[in-house]
């Protein structure tokens, strides 16, 4: 009794443990198609891949675009023939147990150079859609000081500015 107990808990695990990865295949796949919608240039293909209610969040302060808005910023890229270029080359995926919610950090190789993304997503009518997107620019720590010191002056007059709101 106690061995066919654990035959039935092994089993629960092995097919569990193999839907959670083949939803982080779906997911990683689904991260290298929106990213290369943007290189090439196809606005309908990176769009459709994130929530009617989607955010992206680029490197600047004031960028905090939600998806009509970045739409809209982005629609001329796209109408020029290439938005941007982006290539995972280190990507981590993280599922909750009822798979229907994910979130995932990402090195990107970018026209910035490296570049770290990090998101959640959705599933949506059985679909995983990007949620909420965060792109920063990666920073190695010896230049932080240098980093600091470049942005310092638009930075204390964003702070400023926000700080009256």
């Amino acid at each position: 009794m106690k061995s066919r107990l654990l035959i039935l808990i092994l089993m629960i695990c092995a097919v569990s443990l193999k839907a959670q990865t083949d939803e982080k295949q779906q997911i990683d796949q689904l991260l290298d198609a929106w990213h290369l919608a943007a290189s090439n240039a196809d606005f309908d293909g990176y769009f459709s891949r994130m929530t009617d209610d989607g955010v992206f969040l680029g490197t600047d302060a004031t960028e905090n675009w939600q998806n009509n808005e970045f739409r809209a910023f982005s629609k001329p890229y796209f109408d020029r023939g290439k938005a941007w270029s982006f290539t995972a080359v280190e990507r981590n995926i993280y599922i909750n147990e009822s798979m229907d919610f994910a979130w995932f950090d990402e090195l990107l190789d970018t026209q910035m150079k490296l570049c770290r993304g990090s998101g959640t997503l959705k599933k949506e009518n059985g679909q995983w859609k990007i949620a909420h997107y965060v792109l920063s620019i990666a920073v190695p720590n010896e230049n932080v000081s240098e980093l600091i010191e470049l942005k310092k002056e638009k930075d204390s007059l964003l702070l400023l500015q926000l700080s009256k709101q």
